[in-house]
Formats: structure tokens, C-alpha cells, sequence
């Protein structure tokens, strides 16, 4: 069974809430919309105070090719716009809605019918890249990088096969799994729609073998699509990584930044990605719900939501049972790649797939011991790095080090950490050098 060849570790799964079937979240008094959930310039909002807006009502529109516009998930007034403290854990604007009834726009597509592109032969390339943007459509799997980008190649490269993320590698989280359990065929149909914006004839979904439920259904309902084909995979992390995902199916390494998957033929879209995309050019939905693992070993009952963005995490808290006594850090996302939430009143945003409860035990980091020089880490580096070396570069500022050693090539998965013997703050330290290398390599080009 295929897997990627260099690097990995294996967590234990957690996967609690994998036999919950995805229910409603309730709707919030009052939701809160980000202007930056997308990856490039923020959206620009389009209301002001006093406005009346409906569920699918665009609040904020892009402002650049690399952005995506916001659009409102409830009916209601907007209160003010104002600046919250995001996921991010930095200061962002937003806009404020307080709530008034479920009022959606006519425009969207209600209903439970599945339209197939064959339903749909006048739809071209061009109009379903012009629909997934305007839908506000980013990647669904916590990057958030504008969909419609990926699929509008630069100058001088060409798409050979669409790979469809389905891995779900992080611990504890389950929302792709059981969007694919119940909702496959309207996944495939985006599928489909991602092939042929990008003009490719092969698709691939890779699932790992964990969820072998999913694997069956998806391959019985890809039956009638001969074009796209099932990929079970080995559980390892971070197979949900782009480019180990490309290694683990086509057998692709991607190179050094500034490359990218298209350059050796590869996009990439997150399962839930490819549903969304079903929804905005199928059934004129805008991006303004997802699907939401909330779980923890103690919390009460581990569940996946179809949230609104905007509603607050602790709402989705209360509803699995409320926040438990021996909670001992909420994060965003999963355990490896996630991040600790400031407060709980942190609203879902377009990336957010998690919200981890860990209890104290859990949450305790290991007392920082000097480096024993075992080389795990670099062993776990499925990009082939030297973390300990990346780590002690970032920590004295010796940010030309970082730069030569490759640190902007960090997938930021966190293996290295996790496999630290000496508890190490590896991830954390590689992190801020990453960003500031990156900072440091934008100024320098500017000058150019």
C-alpha cells in the first residue's frame, strides 16, 4: 500500500467522534465574520452598521486576485464592525451580526437533488473558476488558500491529475470522514467540476486505510466515474501534507520553495473542498458553513457539526456537553499542527476543521532537556530537514543559518517535536524563524 517514502511519525489516532453523524449546530445570537479567513490580502467589507443582510448576503469582497470574499451565514442586522482576537491569536477587523431569524437568499439551491455535470454541459472551465471565486471558495483542510488560484496554473506550467486530500491525518479529527460517508456522490460531482476547470482527464482520492467505510463507499460510488480512482493509503503522518501527498500517489517530489505541486503536474483540493465546490457552482451556495470535529477524550459527547461560520467555538462546546472540569487547553484544529485558542468566543471560521478539548494531562509539556543529539528528528522530517540544527538557528537569531539550512521548506507538521525524547520546543522555535525568514527573503526581493 502506498504511503511517502521519507520521514513520518505515527500519533495515536484518537478518532472519537468517527461514528457521530454529522448534526446541525445551532444557530448563534450573534456571528462574528472575519475579514481574514483566507490566505493573501483580507476581504473589503461591502456593509456598514444598520445594514439587513440574509444567509448567503456577501458582508466583504475580495480585495486582490489572492483573497476571497466573506459572505454572511445568518439573516439579521449588523451590529458594527470592529476587530476581534482570531484563531490566529493576532487582533483582526470582522464584522458583527446580531441574529434574526434564517432568512437565506433565493438564489441558492435548497434542495436535496444531485445535479451531475453532464446536467450542466454549458458550464465551461472558465465559468467554474469564475463561480468557485466568487463563492468565496478557499481550502477547506486549514490552509485556506484561495481555490480559485490553485486553479488558474501560471504561465508555463499544465495540470496533469487532480489529487483530492482525503487523509485526514491529524489525531482526533473526523470531519472529512463523514462528510465522505454522507455526502459522496455530491463530493464526486466536484470532483468532476475540479477536473475540468483544470482540463485534466485523471483524478485521484486518497483515504487512509483507517477508515475503511470510507474507502468502500468511495469506490462504489466512483463506479460510474472511470476517470477518478480511489487511493487507499498507509496510515502515517503527515501523508495530508501537499507534498508528501503527491509522493504518496504519483510518485512526485516537489521541490524546493518557490516551487509548487503544479510544477511537477499535481493540484491538490481538500475533500471538503471538492464539496464546496459542488455546492457554489451546483446549487449557487456561497462558502458560508463547514463541517467541524469538536472532541477530546473528556468531553462528553465528540461530535461533527455543520457549523455556521461565524458561531462561537463555545457554543459548539455546549453543545457536546459543555467544557470539561479538567480541560486543560482548547485547540484549533488537531493536536499536531493546531493551535492553542486565546478564548473561547473565537469564532469558526472557512478554515477551521477542529476544535480539540485536551485535559490537563494531556496539555502538560514535558520539562525542556538539553539535546541529546539522538537525531529523531531528523529522521521524522518528511521533508528531509534538520530540525534541531533549524531550532537552534531560530533561537539565536541567526536567521542567515535558517535561510541556508532550508527552514521556509517547513511544513510546520510538528513530527520533529513529537518525537523529541528531550521535549524540545522545536516546532515553536522553527516556526518564528520560518516567519521571519520569510519576512526577511519578501524585503529583500522588493528591493529588486
Amino acid at each position: 500500500m502506498k504511503t511517502f517514502k521519507r520521514g513520518g511519525v505515527h500519533p495515536s489516532e484518537n478518532k472519537l467522534s468517527a461514528q457521530s453523524p454529522i448534526r446541525e449546530a445551532g444557530l448563534p445570537k450573534q456571528a462574528v465574520f472575519s475579514l481574514y479567513q483566507h490566505i493573501g490580502a483580507p476581504a473589503k467589507p461591502v456593509v456598514v452598521k444598520g445594514d439587513l443582510v440574509k444567509v448567503g448576503t456577501m458582508l466583504a469582497e475580495a480585495d486582490g486576485f489572492v483573497s476571497a470574499p466573506v459572505f454572511s451565514s445568518v439573516s439579521g442586522k449588523v451590529s458594527k464592525i470592529d476587530a476581534i482576537v482570531d484563531a490566529s491569536g493576532y487582533r483582526r477587523p470582522a464584522i458583527f451580526v446580531d441574529v434574526e431569524g434564517d432568512e437565506w437568499e433565493e438564489s441558492i439551491d435548497r434542495s436535496n437533488d444531485l445535479v451531475k455535470l453532464k446536467d450542466r454541459p454549458e458550464l465551461t472551465a472558465k465559468d467554474i473558476v469564475s463561480k468557485i471565486k466568487d463563492a468565496g471558495i478557499v481550502g477547506m483542510g486549514g490552509a485556506t488558500f484561495p481555490c480559485h488560484v490553485k486553479l488558474s496554473p501560471p504561465p508555463g506550467t499544465k495540470a496533469e491529475c487532480v489529487i483530492i486530500n482525503a487523509v485526514e491525518c491529524e489525531p482526533y479529527l473526523t470531519a472529512d470522514h463523514r462528510l465522505m460517508l454522507e455526502k459522496p456522490e455530491q463530493i464526486l460531482v466536484g470532483v468532476d467540476l475540479i477536473m475540468k476547470a483544470v482540463g485534466v482527464t485523471k483524478g485521484y482520492i486518497a483515504i487512509e486505510n483507517n477508515k475503511p467505510d470510507a474507502i468502500r463507499l468511495m469506490t462504489d460510488k466512483a463506479g460510474i466515474y472511470p476517470h477518478i480512482e480511489v487511493v487507499p493509503l498507509q496510515v502515517k503522518y503527515p501523508q495530508g501534507g501537499e507534498k508528501q501527498l503527491i509522493d504518496a500517489v504519483i510518485g512526485r517530489e516537489v521541490p524546493a520553495p518557490p516551487a509548487i505541486p503544479i510544477h511537477v503536474g499535481a493540484v491538490v483540493q481538500n475533500v471538503g473542498t471538492a464539496y464546496a465546490v459542488y455546492e457554489a457552482v451546483m446549487k449557487n451556495k456561497p462558502l458560508f458553513e463547514r463541517i467541524i470535529t469538536v472532541t477530546g477524550k473528556s468531553v462528553n459527547n465528540p461530535s461533527n457539526f455543520r457549523a455556521r461560520i461565524g458561531t462561537p467555538m463555545s457554543q459548539l462546546i455546549e453543545e457536546c456537553g459543555g467544557l470539561p472540569e479538567d480541560t486543560g487547553k482548547v485547540i484549533g484544529g488537531g493536536p499536531m499542527m493546531g493551535k492553542a485558542l486565546l478564548h473561547l468566543d473565537i469564532p469558526v471560521c472557512k478554515g477551521s476543521s477542529g476544535l480539540l478539548i485536551m485535559n490537563k494531562k494531556e496539555a502538560r509539556r514535558g520539562e525542556v532537556q538539553p539535546c541529546i543529539r539522538c537525531a529523531k528528528c531528523v529522521g521524522a522530517c518528511p521533508m528531509g530537514l534538520e530540525p534541531y540544527l533549524l531550532a537552534t538557528a531560530s533561537a539565536h537569531k541567526n536567521w542567515d543559518l535558517a535561510e541556508n539550512n532550508d527552514v521556509v521548506s517547513c511544513i510546520e507538521c510538528g513530527s520533529c517535536q513529537f518525537t523529541c525524547p528531550s521535549y524540545r520546543p522545536l516546532l515553536d522555535n522553527i516556526r518564528t524563524g520560518k516567519s521571519t525568514v520569510m519576512a526577511l527573503i519578501r524585503a529583500r526581493n522588493a528591493k529588486k
